[in-house]
């Protein structure tokens, strides 16, 4: 017999189970190079990194994209092994070797059995400070990228967020181009570039190695002075200088709508936003239960409206991306051209309606009970741990940040979050970026009369009008 009984009442969130980020403090070696070891008791998998906080946004502006080609080569060859020797090395050792770069840091990382900590940590070392950027592995890194840059065009959401930034960005600020460079800077960048920028960086005392694991009987301290104690600073290092993220719309106090017109698109993608704010603010917890109402839950304000009311997308979130200086602010969504102009304009209400005052408790307890909830659920491995942690170095945030972090969720007010609201989101002086099929859509909206509209008919590469 099947059970037809029917539930009355939908399960509710229960308690959110103790958890307590574990402590930790930095040790500095005698070359100022910080020491960070978190232990976790069980985790024989360890992960270290060394973290240096310069990343795409220290760069020189005419190589845009250096860092992040750098980053990419670091693992094809050093003094000692070339590319294939340095991965049979690391698969030797049953370990996972890599290095990234994104606009805040530079960062080799390796994921070990921690009897083979030693020997990996030598890996790490060699990577980082014994790379020799073979030429033609730095070329064909070059050419993936100008590859990607192609591919970009064609791909309706990247033109949206490329076009996003460089609309809301001052032309001074690096943040107005894509973190790996444009084709007009890529093209120029090669080992001399690579290896040029690495010396730029290589400080140790601005370097900190994090480590996370179970290191019972393990000297820690030893092995890390043992690798890179006598680590010295390049003779070309240099301090990384102010960052410019003003805004392009500043003092402007009416919108701009920029359009990346694409013939026959059946779907625009939309951007509406400014520049936002840095990781380091006071009211960063409001902020995140702010933006997780606003548009970062699937029940926020923004996907309820646009999806579950109106219909118009399978999606839509809104939120800050903060870096070491402001980042952008931005509601993102794509719609059926045909309701273009109802989608921004209900965006716009949303984000309009954030600072009202009209928080509810069920809202506020949702994005409460969420954020809270999942905090332990990002650090169940050693490399969580160790990025967290090495998000805090990059950001110079104090050691408990993360042991204060759900008390400080659960102290938001409704108050707080439109408090946060009406200081840091600004859709009167937002950018409304839309790419699709303007001539579909743009009488419609100019009757909306939302601000200056420029359009941009820039064919794609390939099309006969740009033959």
């Amino acid at each position: 017999m099947t059970d037809t009984t029917v539930v009355a009442e939908r399960p509710t969130p229960g308690e959110p189970r103790p958890y307590t980020f574990p402590t930790f403090d930095r040790v500095a070696l005698g070359n100022g190079l910080g020491v960070i070891a978190v232990d976790l008791p069980g985790r024989e998998l360890v992960s270290a990194s060394l973290v240096l906080p310069a990343g795409a946004v220290d760069e020189p502006d005419a190589e845009a994209g250096v860092t992040s080609l750098m980053a990419r080569a670091l693992a094809e060859g050093t003094k000692h092994h070339d590319a294939i020797e340095l991965v049979e090395a690391t698969e030797r050792l049953g370990a996972s070797l890599h290095a990234e770069a994104g606009w805040d840091a530079l960062s080799v990382s390796v994921d070990v059995p921690v009897e083979r900590l030693d020997a990996a940590l030598d890996l790490a070392g060699e990577v980082l400070a014994e790379p020799v950027f073979p030429p033609n592995e730095v070329e064909r890194l070059r050419e993936e990228r100008l590859n990607d840059l192609l591919q970009a065009r064609a791909d309706p959401r990247r033109r949206a967020e490329e076009a996003f930034i460089d609309t809301i960005y001052d032309r001074a600020s690096p943040y107005r181009r894509p973190s790996g460079g444009t084709r007009d800077t890529v093209v120029r960048l090669d080992a001399a570039a690579c290896a040029a920028e690495l010396g730029r960086r290589f400080e140790p005392s601005r370097m900190t190695l994090v480590l996370g694991g179970d290191f019972e009987g393990v000297d820690v301290l030893g092995l890390a002075n043992a690798h890179f104690g006598a680590w010295t600073a390049s003779p070309t290092s240099e301090l990384p200088g102010p960052i410019t993220s003003r805004s392009a719309l500043e003092g402007r106090r009416q919108r701009l709508v920029r359009i990346d017109h694409r013939p026959g698109s059946v779907q625009t993608e939309i951007r509406i936003g400014h520049v936002g704010l840095p990781r380091r603010i006071d009211d960063f917890h409001a902020l995140s239960v702010m933006s997780a109402i606003l548009g970062g839950l699937f029940d926020s304000r923004l996907n309820r409206r646009l999806r579950e009311e109106k219909g118009y997308t399978y999606g839509a979130s809104a939120g800050f991306d903060l870096r070491r200086a402001a980042g952008p602010f931005a509601a993102r969504t794509a719609v059926n051209t045909d309701v273009t102009v109802p989608a921004v304009l209900d965006t716009l209400a949303v984000l309009e309606g954030m600072g009202a005052g009209d928080v509810t408790d069920a809202e506020l307890r949702a994005a409460r009970d969420f954020l809270i909830g999942v905090f332990p659920l990002r650090f169940e491995t050693p490399p969580a741990v160790v990025g967290a942690i090495g998000g805090l170095v990059v950001h110079g945030l104090p050691f408990d940040e993360l042991r204060r972090y759900r008390p400080a969720i659960s102290a938001v007010t409704a108050d707080d979050v439109v408090a946060a609201a009406r200081a840091h989101v600004r859709p009167n002086d937002a950018a409304i970026v839309l790419v699709g099929d303007a001539d579909a859509f743009l009488p419609a909206l100019e009757a909306a009369d939302l601000g200056e509209i420029v359009v941009d008919r820039e064919p794609l590469p390939g099309d006969a009008a740009s033959g």
